[in-house]
């Protein structure tokens, strides 16, 4: 959802155990000014919920966790820039920003 102001309001899915992590429940809503990407997304989604640093990507290089997925608009998103700007369902607030914990095993 964007403002007249500007603001994008994506709505953010976590894992189970990150809800968990952060004390909330259901699905979160965080505003972003400005370009709205997985960057800015993250860096938001951390400085609001300072317990989940280094849980979805690693604190000092930015990347990916290796067992973390993201996902928007029925697509798989986690190999793309993470400077690239999130589809514009996300940005207007109609789909959600997904991050989801990969299974491994065998």
């Amino acid at each position: 959802m964007t403002s007249d102001s500007g603001v994008s309001v994506i709505r953010v899915v976590l894992p189970a155990h990150l809800k968990t992590l952060a004390r909330v429940t259901g699905e979160l809503r965080i505003e972003l000014a400005g370009p709205v990407t997985r960057a800015t997304l993250l860096d938001a989604l951390e400085a609001r919920f300072p317990m989940l640093l280094g849980t979805v990507r690693d604190r000092h290089t930015g990347r990916r966790r290796a067992f973390v997925r993201f996902y928007a608009c029925e697509e798989d998103l986690s190999h793309e820039s993470p400077d690239a700007p999130l589809p514009p369902a996300v940005v207007a607030g109609r789909e959600p920003f997904i991050i989801l914990g990969a299974m491994a095993g065998g």
